[in-house]
């Protein structure tokens, strides 16, 4: 039995040591591919052969959940501007310094509205930002579409900022950190703009 056992920890700590090393690479990746502020296909296929070779040994939701995000976008075989920048605005933030991959940031962290509001979607106009564990930032936005709310641009017409589940504690200095920073601007000044976690929008679905 203590045979058993000492295999079964020294498979964990080599599991574990893969999975750091995994991270280590996916950070450097990510560095690389937004060091120049943009985004290519060619990158982009780099990057799901990365994932295809990494994805079944690790338990990293976030390696899972970018590995299915960029699957989805290469379905079609095109690049459109969008996925650039919703998988630009990913990358970067996995590249942030102090990121931890995989952990979900704690709602304290995030200027949310405090009660967190009750959430209806008739007539109402919708902006999201940041990576979601639901899914591509359009599958957010059709989930509200077929509620009957509207979605687009931020604009001082929005009336709920839903913020993904996976965004780091410098989410200031992440690209979608600029509409978050708006959204309490306006929220500051009396404009009638809520500002949700993820978690919590998903529970009005």
């Amino acid at each position: 039995m203590a045979d058993v056992k000492g295999d079964q920890f020294y498979n964990r700590v080599g599991r574990d040591r893969i999975e750091c090393r995994q991270i280590d690479e996916l950070i450097g990746l990510a560095r690389g591919i937004a060091a120049d502020g943009l985004i290519n296909q060619a990158e982009v296929q780099f990057l799901q052969k990365w994932l295809a070779a990494n994805v079944e040994i690790s338990d990293q939701p976030l390696i899972q959940t970018l590995y299915r995000r960029v699957n989805e976008v290469l379905s079609d075989g095109i690049l459109d501007e969008n996925e650039k920048s919703e998988l630009f605005d990913c990358l970067a933030t996995f590249a942030d310094i102090g990121l931890e991959l995989g952990e979900v940031l704690k709602p304290s962290s995030l200027p949310l509205c405090n009660p967190a509001p009750d959430l209806t979607f008739p007539g109402r106009r919708y902006c999201f930002t940041g990576t979601f564990t639901l899914g591509q930032r359009r599958a957010c936005e059709q989930a509200v579409i077929d509620r009957g709310a509207q979605t687009g641009s931020q604009t001082q017409k929005t009336n709920v900022l839903v913020i993904g589940s996976y965004v780091t504690e410098s989410w200031k200095h992440a690209c979608f950190g600029n509409k978050i920073l708006q959204a309490c601007e306006w929220r500051d000044r009396g404009l009638p703009i809520c500002i949700v976690s993820e978690a919590h929008w998903r529970g009005f679905l």
